[in-house]
């Protein structure tokens, strides 16, 4: 491309992501008429939400007695008292009815002998207050995000959405009002570049989990839609909590379902010994998350891990009925062939902590609007899924809760662009004359740089920095460091270059543009971390005080606050917590304990 220039389509709203919350989104819009443009970077049923398999959390009570009050109350508990009650209230109170709407859109949920939508016990869900583990994951065998995307993207080709695959948005586009007016997006085959001018604009591009060196993400997931939100001036929240999954497979980062723990599976050191036993005694295998994750490490790191290195642990599933494994975990049964070499039925599953979820994001209300510190609306821009932070998962998020935190703030922002298109029918606003100045920019260096930066060698410098001095334990010296050296690699992707520009060269440019995304989330990250000298849920401090005023080393008093980073300066902020629900009491701080 010797001279790039930008072609002006223009939509009612346009979403960035075809994954849960995006096609959820989609309906609401297509469906009331509103002439909607969905971008993704792969085909919709290829979106990661593809790769969840436990469950979708729901108060239904079809099993055994459930409240949606004892829902909010272990979401509240497993976020470590750091999620906004209001939205968290409004996610488990939509639960069931999320459900009931997404089984008649036409979601193949397994069932009970009576015909009612199967349930699974799942991590971190307790009945009646902390009491015991409740059947609340309402499951599709282990592969309930295939079958969500499946039925969500069906409804949306009977709504008519217009679906743009294969298309990277690459930046905002905010007027000097700070009003959002849309992305430009390239097509990714062709280097084509469009303004996707739009009344609303929605983001639901879902998390980053490749800014760390062993993920269980797929490889799209490179925050795109936060590095975006960060370069057009929007703070980043809560980004040092990072929920690391329990089990993911040796060597390979391949998810294993906590519902293999749901269905029955047990944790093994090699002493043979189930030992969340001795972590959690309640909740035992079925503690939060990160509870479990750094039970397992300890285990590692106190030498009772297993195999010749000694360097992971054991899932066992050999106990089970093999009839409950093909019929409930099939898949996790084809995973641990291909990816371990094992078969579950005769062997127990090698596993091993791997990064897996972001629980910060863009700060969102529960309405899915996107909102600066003192709580304005940040005109024309929403954001649901993993991308948002509304905050409903705090300092880590119990297993389940993302698929309906994808059903219920992408409805709920999809309402939202609804009711603001509609009692607002007036043209677009105007474009500035320098909407483009920014992209532009970045793709003529990519174009004429020489002599730069490899792409592939710093994403990985990149990667290893986070992983070394940023996972599931965290130490003072080692967060400083990590500041340092994401800074150093900050200067090495801003001189990246994509070699020969050959049939490949698309290629090339859109991995260098995930990495211009990556490194903010790199930043934000780290920085965040060594700032937070606490340790609340999945962030652990090891010089964090852990005495009888601040059990396992959480300080309520100094550090019950959301953070806020800002990429100009690189700076910190903070804003409270929303303690108040919108219609029942206060949930309380008390220790968290499994």
């Amino acid at each position: 491309m010797s001279q790039l220039t930008i072609s002006v389509r223009k939509f009612d709203a346009v979403i960035v992501g075809a994954g849960g919350a995006g096609l959820r989104a989609a309906i609401e819009l297509s469906e009331a008429g509103l002439k909607t443009a969905v971008l993704s970077k792969v085909f919709p049923t290829r979106s990661h939400t593809v790769a969840a398999q436990g469950g979708v959390s729901a108060s239904l009570g079809n099993s055994e007695e459930d409240h949606w009050l004892w829902h909010m109350y272990d979401t509240v508990k497993g976020a470590d008292w750091l999620g906004d009650q209001d939205a968290i209230e409004f996610m488990c109170r939509k639960a069931p009815e999320a459900v009931v709407e997404l089984e008649h859109f036409g979601m193949p949920f397994d069932r009970t002998d009576e015909g009612k939508i199967y349930q699974r016990p799942f991590g971190g869900h307790m009945s009646n207050f902390g009491e015991k583990p409740v059947r609340r994951a309402c499951a599709a065998a282990d592969r309930t995000g295939h079958a969500m995307l499946h039925a969500l993207y069906q409804r949306n080709v009977r709504a008519q959405t217009q679906f743009f695959v294969e298309w990277m948005a690459l930046d905002l586009i905010r007027d000097q009002d700070g009003e959002v007016l849309g992305v430009i997006a390239m097509e990714m085959e062709t280097g084509e570049l469009v303004a996707f001018h739009s009344k609303a604009t929605i983001f639901a591009t879902g998390g980053a989990g490749h800014v760390y060196y062993s993920s269980t993400n797929a490889f799209i997931n490179t925050g795109d839609g936060l590095g975006m939100a960060a370069r057009a001036g929007i703070p980043l929240e809560d980004m040092e909590f990072w929920q690391f999954h329990p089990t993911g497979v040796a060597g390979a980062g391949v998810l294993i379902t906590e519902g293999v723990r749901g269905e029955g599976g047990i944790l093994r050191n090699s002493d043979n010994e189930r030992f969340m036993e001795r972590y959690a005694p309640n909740a035992k295998d079925l503690a939060s998350r990160d509870v479990v994750s750094r039970a397992m490490v300890t285990e590692i790191n106190e030498g009772r891990g297993c195999g010749p290195h000694k360097d992971f642990v054991l899932l066992d599933l050999t106990h089970l009925d093999p009839a409950t494994i093909m019929k409930r975990l099939p898949g996790i049964r084809d995973i641990a062939i291909q990816f371990a070499g094992v078969d579950p039925i005769k062997a127990p599953i090698p596993v091993v902590p791997t990064c897996h979820y972001q629980m910060g994001g863009i700060p969102t209300n529960y309405r899915g609007e996107v909102v600066e510190k003192d709580g304005s609306i940040v005109k024309g821009f929403y954001a649901a899924g993993e991308v948002a932070c509304a905050s409903v998962h705090g300092a880590n998020r119990l297993g389940t809760n993302s698929l309906l935190d994808l059903l219920v703030f992408g409805k709920a922002s999809g309402c939202s662009v609804v009711e603001s298109v509609k009692a607002n029918v007036v043209a677009h606003k105007e474009l500035p004359p320098d909407f483009a100045d920014r992209t532009l920019a970045r793709l003529n260096r990519l174009n004429t740089q020489k002599g730069g930066a490899n792409v592939n060698e710093t994403r990985l410098d990149m990667q290893r920095t986070m992983q070394n001095h940023c996972g599931v334990f965290r130490f003072n010296d080692l967060l400083k460091e990590g500041v340092k050296k994401i800074t150093e690699i900050e200067a090495r992707v801003a001189q990246t270059e994509i070699g020969d520009k050959s049939s490949s060269w698309n290629t090339a440019r859109t991995e260098a543009l995930e990495l211009d995304n990556l490194i903010e989330v790199a930043k934000s990250t780290m920085v965040s971390a060594e700032a937070r000298k606490e340790s609340r849920g999945a962030h652990v401090r090891d010089d964090a005080v852990d005495s009888e005023a601040h059990p396992n080393g959480r300080d309520d008093e100094l550090w019950l606050k959301h953070s806020l980073w800002y990429r100009e300066g690189n700076r910190m902020d903070y804003k409270p917590v929303i303690l108040k629900p919108l219609t029942v009491e206060t949930i309380a701080l008390k220790t968290r304990a499994y």
